[in-house]
Parts: C-alpha cells; structure tokens; sequence
C-alpha cells in the first residue's frame, strides 16, 4: 500500500499544518476539498502558511472520489455539514483520518462510512491566524499521533502513513495506545485551553495564578473519573502526552481564539461532552458545568445578546 492521492478537509490552523508538511513531497497528489466561492478564492489566492503562499489542488468532494487518504481537520461545529461531503470522497481504498478536536469525531464520521475506513490520530500543534494564513513554529511542534484501536497494530496503512510523513518535515509516531493518547489530548485541551478562554490571558495565568491551577485541576479531575468509568487507562499514554506543544505565556488556545474572533467555539466538543458523560455515567461534573455554561454566554455575549442601551432604570 503507497498513498499517492491525499485531501484535506479543513484548511484552517490544523489542516495547514498537513498542508505544510505534505507540499514538500512532489510525489504525490495533494488538493483541499473546497466548493463554490472559498473554492475559487483557495485556487486564486491559495493557503499562505508561515507566510509562504501554497497552491495544493483545490478539488470538489465528487473529484476527490477514493483518494487515497482524507485529512479531517474541521471544526466540531463544521463536522455535521460536512459528513455528506466525507461520504462523497471516501471510496474502497480511502483512509480517513481525523485530526478534530475532542473524542467522538471518528464516531460522528462512522455514521456515514464503515469505520473499518478510519485510521484513529490525533494533532497537537499551537497554530494561530495571522492576517490571511496561519502560523506555527514546526520545530516546537509536536505534530500527529496515530494508530490502529487492535492488532495488527503495526498495519500496512499505519506502514503507508509512517512513509508517507517521512522527509516532510511533519513530526509523527505510531502508538498502540491511540485511544489513551487522544484522551489524554483531550485532557490536555478541557484543563488548559477552557479556563484560560474564561480568564482572557494567555496561558502563563496557570503558573501564576494558585486559582487558575484549582479550577484547572477541578477539571482534569472529573475528566479523569470519566476515561476510568469508561475503562481507559491514561497511564498507557506516552510521557509525552502529559503537555502540548511548548508555547510562549503569551499564547492563546483555539477556544480563546474563537471567542477573540466572535466565533463559536467548540465547547461542545469539550466540556459538553464530558458533561453528557457524566450523566450517563451517574458522575457528578461541577467544574465542567459551570466551564461549559461559562463559555456559552461568552458566545452569546459575541453574539450582541448583552448589547442593552438605553437610560431606562426603571427596573432598579
């Protein structure tokens, strides 16, 4: 098996990072799937990325049919839109391989494809949006995780992507712990990047604060009691997986980001989540609820819900 044919879904802060990585191969085939005027815009202006311009292909969801691997690199919120569109591409030989944010993605995307075609992996890389492209130091980056959820763990696919990363630049490891590693980014997203979101500073506010640690463990606490109900063990997890990328303490995660931006976030995927869980589970998640309505009146604060005007105070 040699993957010769390559799509990104999502070429935003993780998507440029394969994008990145991949266009250093002149042997294979690379396109962005794209329809319609983000389409035209991709084929006239490309990705700029660390300030270098790149013009993969730009395909439509019909001409990228069976490639050999699709990249999913969406935002959770994008992901139901999009699942149409993934159905479309995936074709006998496809490997799908999701890179989202949180952990049911594959099985959002399995409602769709057999999920014998998904390929489990996770990213950590601090991406951020400067101008009209993204940046990111590659050599802090810590880069995709990836493997088979059983033996064969060493698969031929895991075979093919492991060369396909080779010599690009684009830092990789295979594991037999794909499931723990991607709780354990999870871990690493709803302890460091929902506080800060809250708090409005960059990420040196957990070494500097003894409350922002509190809360930060509050979560990670209840998260942990979860992956146990559910029979995950993080302690399979490499060292490694313990921390993100190494970032200055200025650096804002993707969720404040979002909120920066007056975008949603994906808190869904995070804190919502663990939440539902929770309830499933019968554990109670104190810390997670008050994040996961926190930052959602934070989006409906963007959203000119609070914008009152007036002089009226005959409410007081």
């Amino acid at each position: 098996m040699k993957i010769k044919k390559v799509a990104v879904l999502g070429a935003g802060a993780v998507g440029s990072y394969v994008i990145w990585g991949l266009s250093q191969r002149e042997d294979i085939e690379l396109g962005v799937i794209a329809t319609g005027e983000r389409a035209e815009r991709l084929k006239k202006k490309g990705c700029v990325i660390n300030e270098i311009t790149y013009h993969p292909y730009v395909w439509t969801p019909e001409k990228a049919h069976d490639v050999d691997l699709l990249v999913v690199s969406l935002k959770y919120g994008a992901l139901e839109g999009a699942l149409d569109d993934i159905h479309t591409i995936v074709g006998e030989h496809t490997t799908v391989m999701s890179l989202m944010n949180g952990v049911d993605s594959e099985e959002r995307i399995a409602e769709k494809i057999d999920k014998s075609h998904i390929l489990y992996a996770l990213i950590k890389v601090a991406s951020h949006k400067e101008g009209d492209g993204y940046c990111f130091n590659p050599e802090t980056t810590i880069g995709i995780i990836f493997g088979e959820l059983e033996m064969p763990y060493e698969s031929e696919r895991v075979g093919a992507v492991k060369e396909l990363f080779s010599e690009t630049g684009i830092h990789f490891r295979s594991t037999e712990y794909i499931r723990e590693e991607m709780w354990s980014k999870f871990r690493l997203n709803v302890c460091n990047n929902l506080p800060q979101a809250i708090l409005g500073a960059g990420v040196g506010c957990y070494q500097d604060s003894e409350h922002m640690k509190a809360i930060s463990v509050g979560l990670r606490n209840e998260l942990e009691a979860v992956a146990a109900a559910k029979g995950i063990d993080l302690s399979k997890a490499d060292a490694s997986s313990e921390h993100g990328s190494l970032v200055p303490p200025y650096t804002r995660y993707s969720t404040l980001q979002d909120l920066d931006a007056g975008r949603h976030t994906e808190i869904d995927m995070f804190s919502g989540a663990l939440v539902r869980m929770g309830k499933e589970l019968g554990i109670s998640m104190p810390y997670n609820e008050y994040t996961y309505h926190m930052i959602k009146v934070l989006e409906e604060k963007n959203d000119g819900r609070f914008d009152y005007t007036g002089k009226d105070t005959s409410w007081i």
